[in-house]
């Protein structure tokens, strides 16, 4: 069986250093259990992820979104736009929410009001303990 090069993949990915990121990262995937594609045939994940790639049974741009999503920390989330009728619903759950007492708020205060607020602490006292 010929081994698989970087030359066999060059041509799927373009840029080396990408296509060292994309099949190090399935070589990840596979380790943790992902399923393979293509036959082992004996041959370790990178040799595998390297072959996915040559064989195009991945494409690369599904491989480079998901290790996109993997390094993100903070995902968003879209949330649904919302339509005239919801906007009505609200409306009507607000009036609806007038006989009920009002709920505390938070983060309602100024930037002037938290200045004036923290100028008003007293640092505290010194003591010969320390």
């Amino acid at each position: 069986m010929a081994r698989v090069t970087v030359e066999d993949c060059i041509d799927k990915v373009d840029n080396r250093f990408e296509l060292v990121l994309l099949a190090s990262h399935r070589a990840r995937q596979i380790s943790q259990g992902g399923s393979i594609t293509i036959d082992r045939d004996n041959d370790k994940n990178p040799v595998v992820a390297l072959r996915e790639i040559a064989d195009e049974t991945l494409s690369p741009d599904d491989l480079k979104e998901d290790l996109i999503h993997s390094l993100q920390k903070h995902v968003e989330v879209d949330e649904p736009e919302h339509d005239g009728a919801s906007e009505n619903q609200l409306a009507a759950r607000s009036e609806e929410d007038d006989d009920m007492p009002e709920t505390i708020a938070f983060d309602q205060m100024s930037e002037e009001e938290l200045l004036s607020g923290i100028e008003g602490l007293v640092p505290p006292e010194k003591s010969d303990d320390y």
